[in-house]
């Protein structure tokens, strides 16, 4: 399978007399697509509802398109939760899902009115300390331990993952809260994480949907919803086949008929907290050109680095490469794609079959519209690029302007040392 951008080289050379490289740009009409397809994918459940997982892409400008499509926010930080106020999201559009969380945290989720989504049993305990109440809706996170497997295949280990409740611990909390006057319950749970099959939610709600009717029956709870959270990935890779959203609802339909509805519990709302798929594939990295150093290997140097997108640095993740204006052209040149830190992994790609580069293209950093921006930091003194939004008629707005040294000695209490730096350039 071919991976396409949703810019051309025409495009970005004039974009590029506004707004120097690098920056993120993101793909209006993809995300308003999505946004429609996973709508329509879990219509059949009246209560449905998308948390947008904040942290993937926390951007106001891109949140509101989705809110348009009726999508909540999933927050884990005080920052989180201040964007969505400020965006006029509130109550029970807020899921608020943080972990090892402090009292002050936990004291704005609840002026707000947020779902508070309990990571630890004993933030029970702290949680009603902290408010001097427990809200009448509460959900926990559950962590079943072991492995995590569709078939044969091991998809992730929940067992070495530092959130949510053991099986044991979900009833006992459940049982403690009823007795405390919670009357509304949800659970949720994050087993894998960027699956690339239709398989992972119908699974794991199997799972979800079988413990929340012994739940019911050996607690009483009375279950709300069941929070699919996140873990519905995309093809990083152009030999992945995209997950298909229109046949996991359906999927996860047929499972809920089959476990929950006999229970009589078919009034149970379904939620997501998806960040990855929603904004995943509708945002690029784009980076020029400036050197090539010719060694031990074939270099490639661009004017972007780990600062603008660092999970290939952090994690070894791939992320596909196009040279624009060159996608016909044959990948028969060998290269490795680097940033300008001072530390050795700070590559886009390694090894990397790509056309013969040249100083001066433009390459596109594929699928950087989640986990991409909002991973930056400073390290070397580097600033963060501008975010870009491409719209449906072709016009480009900005939607976070790059970085500056103003703002990079902003947290200095000595604003003179600025003065100076501007004297010395």
């Amino acid at each position: 399978m071919k991976k396409e951008t949703f810019v051309t080289k025409e495009q970005i050379e004039e974009i590029v007399k506004t707004y120097p490289t690098p920056f993120h740009i993101y793909d209006e009409k993809g995300i308003r697509e999505n946004a429609k397809a996973l709508k329509e994918a879990f219509s059949w459940n009246k209560g449905y509802k998308e948390f947008f997982a904040v942290k993937a892409t926390p951007n106001p400008f891109l949140m509101s398109i989705l809110r348009e499509y009726g999508c909540g926010c999933d927050c884990s930080s005080y920052t989180e939760l201040m964007l969505s106020k400020a965006m006029g999201v509130k109550g029970e559009d807020i899921m608020f899902s943080s972990n090892n969380t402090p009292a002050s945290e936990y004291q704005f989720a609840a002026k707000l009115g947020a779902t508070i989504n309990l990571d630890d049993i004993t933030h029970i305990e702290f949680l009603e300390k902290t408010l001097g109440y427990l809200p009448k809706t509460l959900s926990c996170r559950f962590n079943p331990g072991g492995y995590f497997s569709l078939g044969t295949d091991i998809m992730d280990n929940p067992g070495d993952a530092k959130y949510g409740f053991t099986t044991e611990q979900m009833f006992e909390g459940f049982k403690i809260l009823k007795e405390k006057g919670v009357e509304h319950f949800g659970i949720h749970a994050f087993l894998a994480s960027n699956t690339v099959t239709n398989e992972y939610y119908p699974t794991l709600a199997k799972q979800l949907f079988e413990l929340a009717v012994r739940l019911k029956e050996e607690t009483g709870a009375h279950i709300a919803f069941i929070n699919l959270s996140g873990g519905i990935g995309i093809p990083y890779r152009p030999d992945q086949t995209p997950n298909d959203i229109r046949v996991i609802g359906e999927e996860v339909r047929k499972v809920y008929e089959e476990v929950l509805t006999p229970a009589g519990m078919g009034d149970v709302a379904i939620y997501t907290e998806l960040g990855r798929f929603m904004m995943g594939p509708y945002g690029a990295l784009v980076t020029q050109v400036i050197h090539q150093k010719h060694i031990h290997k074939e270099y490639v140097g661009v004017d972007a680095c780990a600062v603008n997108l660092m999970r290939p640095a952090m994690y070894g993740a791939y992320h596909h490469i196009t040279v624009l204006g060159k996608e016909e052209a044959p990948c028969d040149h060998m290269y490795d794609v680097t940033g300008s830190l001072c530390e050795n992994n700070d590559k886009f790609a390694i090894d990397r079959m790509l056309p013969e580069v040249e100083i001066g293209d433009y390459i596109v950093i594929h699928d950087a519209g989640a986990h991409g921006y909002s991973m930056g930091y400073n390290y070397n003194g580097k600033l963060k690029s501008a975010e870009l939004l491409l719209h449906e008629d072709g016009s480009v707005q900005l939607i976070r302007r790059a970085e500056t040294p103003k703002d990079y000695f902003a947290t200095f209490d000595c604003f003179e040392i600025f003065d100076r730096l501007n004297e010395s350039r």
